[in-house]
């Protein structure tokens, strides 16, 4: 048994000794997939830097479970996920074709909502969930695999797949699971940031052959903050989901940046694209949250009055030239989301 798993989480030693055979833990991860096709492995759409890794390291991980699978992606790259691939020389994922059969074998990596997936993935055959977010509307006809926990990053969760069921993780693999954590967990200053994550970042570190890993992440979020060519809708939609607030959808998009007046700057076109956005979809409404990475702030686009009273009431904030400064409300899965969901919870 790998020495992680005994060291992390003592209180499942005991069960993974006795059913460890072979060097390789019994695992259900190889229950659910019905036939020997090329099951694809998804992050969700216009991904980030968790979404894309956690594809290419969970097809790594089924294949070395002898389970054919091949990493796809539902949107272009940011410039930080771009430069940790070209850093480890990895080649960036395919588009997802538009023609995917109908009962395609699908694992979602980073995500669990229809909306933020493919398009026809009811008619799909979801086989695989690795997630640390909320569980959303997804729906099968028949039993998954489904790993979610409350951690700062999918990356987390698949290093401890890995050693569970004693796996190798190569240098290049660990190198990506390093710069998701980073990523997700803004070097551990997001409030999403976990024991579990600092631990696994620890151990993944000699892995990754990482030797100063607050240089790599000052790296990274350079390289993010570069929105040089980048057009006001890119920037918009560079991490931005879609979510249903009683019955009706809300576009949240957040730019997270070590220059923070360099968006500002974007300001005014990007309110416009913002009104495009809610025309183009069809939206009740829409946010678009500037994060600062160093200095953990947040300032908010507010492009119309449904938006200003929605964001009034929910953060108690004041909006000022359309914009409502929310703190240090970093996280959008565990400050903005909850507090919108509570709002709209009291509406209904």
């Amino acid at each position: 048994m790998n020495t992680i798993t005994k060291r992390l989480f003592p209180s499942i030693s005991k069960f993974l000794l006795k059913y460890h055979v072979n060097n390789r833990t019994f695992s259900s991860v190889k229950n659910v997939s019905n036939n020997n096709k090329e099951i694809i492995v998804l992050g969700h759409r216009n991904p980030d830097t968790d979404a894309i890794t956690a594809a290419i390291v969970y097809s790594d991980f089924l294949r070395q479970m002898n389970i054919n699978a091949k990493a796809y992606r539902l949107g272009d790259l940011n410039n930080e996920t771009k430069f940790i691939l070209k850093t480890i020389d990895i080649k960036e994922p395919e588009m997802l074709p538009d023609n995917i059969p109908n009962g395609t074998e699908i694992a979602l990596v980073d995500h669990n909502e229809s909306q933020q997936s493919m398009k026809n993935l009811n008619k799909m055959r979801v086989t695989h969930v690795i997630d640390h977010h909320k569980l959303g509307d997804l729906t099968t006809s028949d039993p998954i695999y489904i790993r979610i926990e409350p951690v700062g990053c999918t990356a987390t969760i698949l290093t401890k797949l890995y050693c569970e069921n004693n796996l190798n993780i190569d240098q290049k693999m660990a190198f990506l699971l390093i710069s998701a954590i980073l990523s997700d967990t803004l070097h551990f200053r997001s409030p999403t940031t976990t024991n579990d994550d600092r631990k696994i970042l620890e151990y993944l570190i000699p892995l990754a052959k990482i030797d100063d890993i607050t240089s790599h992440a000052k790296q990274m979020f350079e390289a993010k903050s570069d929105l040089q060519g980048f057009s006001s809708q890119q920037i918009l939609l560079l991490d931005y989901k879609t979510y249903s607030f009683n019955n009706e959808t809300w576009g949240i998009g957040t730019g997270e940046t070590c220059n923070i007046k360099k968006m500002l700057e974007r300001k005014d076109e990007l309110l416009k694209e913002m009104h495009e956005e809610k025309k183009r979809n069809n939206l009740k409404g829409i946010l678009f949250s500037m994060i600062d990475i160093i200095k953990e702030k947040n300032l908010t686009l507010i492009p119309d009055d449904i938006e200003e009273k929605v964001v009034r009431q929910a953060f108690k904030v004041d909006i000022k030239n359309h914009i409502a400064d929310l703190g240090s409300r970093v996280s959008r899965k565990k400050q903005i989301i909850p507090a919108l969901e509570e709002y709209f919870h009291r509406q209904s």
